[in-house]
C-alpha cells in the first residue's frame, strides 16, 4: 500500500496562484489602471549562480537600470510613449507604456563584483555568481 502525504495548505497555493495569475494578466482585458506596466521575469539557479531572464520588448538599452544591494536585485526603466500623430486613427492600442520597477531578495547569497548583464532582442540576461556559505557561528546560552 502506497501512503500519500496529507497536504492540506497546497489547494490553496494553487488557487492563489490562478487568482495571482488573474490579476497579472488583467491588462491584457484592456484595462489600463495606470501607465506602469511589469516585465515578466523569470530566477533560475544552478550550482554556481542564480540567473534572472527578464522580457522588456519596446525598451532601449539606456533606459533600463539594474542595481544590487544587500542581496536585492533591483530592476528598474521606461518605456516610453512614440510621439503621437494628429492623422492617424487608432482603431484600438493595447501597448503599454511608462515606468516600472521590480525588486527581488535574491534566495543565496551572490558576489557583487562577478554580475554579467546582457540585454539583445528585448530579453534581459543577468548571471551572478553565488558566493560560499557564510558559516554560521552558533553559540550555546547557559542557563541560570
Amino acid at each position: 500500500m502506497t501512503l500519500i502525504k496529507f497536504e492540506p495548505m497546497k489547494d490553496f497555493e494553487t488557487i492563489h496562484d490562478r487568482i495571482q495569475r488573474y490579476f497579472d494578466d488583467f491588462s491584457s482585458f484592456g484595462f489600463n489602471m495606470n501607465e506602469n506596466f511589469y516585465p515578466r521575469i523569470d530566477i533560475t539557479e544552478d550550482k554556481n549562480n542564480i540567473n534572472v531572464t527578464a522580457e522588456i520588448p519596446g525598451v532601449k538599452k539606456e533606459n533600463i537600470k539594474i542595481t544590487l544591494q544587500d542581496n536585492i536585485l533591483t530592476i528598474e526603466g521606461e518605456k516610453k510613449k512614440e510621439t503621437e500623430q494628429k492623422e492617424k486613427n487608432f482603431y484600438r492600442s493595447e501597448r503599454m507604456f511608462g515606468s516600472f520597477k521590480r525588486s527581488f531578495t535574491l534566495p543565496e547569497e551572490v558576489d557583487s563584483e562577478k554580475v554579467d548583464a546582457k540585454f539583445e532582442g528585448g530579453m534581459l540576461q543577468i548571471q551572478m555568481k553565488k558566493t560560499a556559505p557564510k558559516v554560521k557561528n552558533e553559540k550555546l546560552i547557559e542557563l541560570k
